[in-house]
């Protein structure tokens, strides 16, 4: 079991980044959080899951022990699996989804992408009495001097990456910077995509 790994940020994406630990490099996907919490920096610690399956072996990575234990708790849930964890907890930030449980609000979790209403009431079932999380650091914008066709690439690759259609995609980040502007950053893109609708 890999607990945690710790060295050179290698490369970041929104979805996923490689850590270089000693010469070898460890692809770990991660949310849009930890993606925020570690940009800009040249060295990580992120806390991590395995998961094995029978197509792959995937490693998971959380820049605090809070936000692993709330994707543990998730895939604990028949229906949801790592990259349905790593969705939810890219679209709505750990101390919303901690609010959403707690006040049986299905509509908060129905927002996210691929979130039914049967799903979203099997994690306010099973995730009522399990979590007591304190408040995380909040979300923040990520800030960059990049354009706008590069923000929109960069967030249609992330989405791509979750396995969702580039067409489709593509169309609803046009829509996103339509109604937010173009100062609107890659995280909030992608969080806003993830959302129905």
């Amino acid at each position: 079991m890999i607990a945690y790994l710790s060295g050179k940020v290698a490369q970041l994406e929104p979805t996923h980044v490689i850590i270089d630990c000693g010469g070898i490099g460890y692809l770990v996907k991660i949310s849009l959080n930890t993606y925020t919490q570690i940009q800009g920096k040249t060295e990580a610690k992120l806390h991590t899951h395995f998961m094995v399956r029978e197509d792959a072996q995937v490693l998971f990575g959380f820049s605090d022990a809070k936000e692993q234990k709330l994707f543990e708790q998730l895939i604990s849930i028949s229906g949801v699996g790592g990259n349905t964890a790593i969705t939810i907890l890219s679209s709505i930030s750990a101390n919303d989804l901690v609010t959403a449980v707690a006040n049986e609000d299905a509509a908060t979790l129905k927002r996210v992408k691929g979130i039914g209403a049967k799903t979203a009431g099997r994690i306010i079932l099973e995730l009522k009495d399990k979590i007591n999380l304190p408040a995380t650091s909040s979300d923040t914008s990520m800030t960059g001097k990049i354009n706008l066709g590069q923000k929109k690439q960069e967030a249609l690759a992330a989405l791509i990456q979750l396995g969702f259609s580039r067409a489709q995609m593509s169309k609803r980040l046009d829509r996103i910077v339509q109604e937010q502007g173009e100062d609107v950053s890659v995280e909030e893109m992608i969080k806003l995509a993830l959302r129905n609708g």
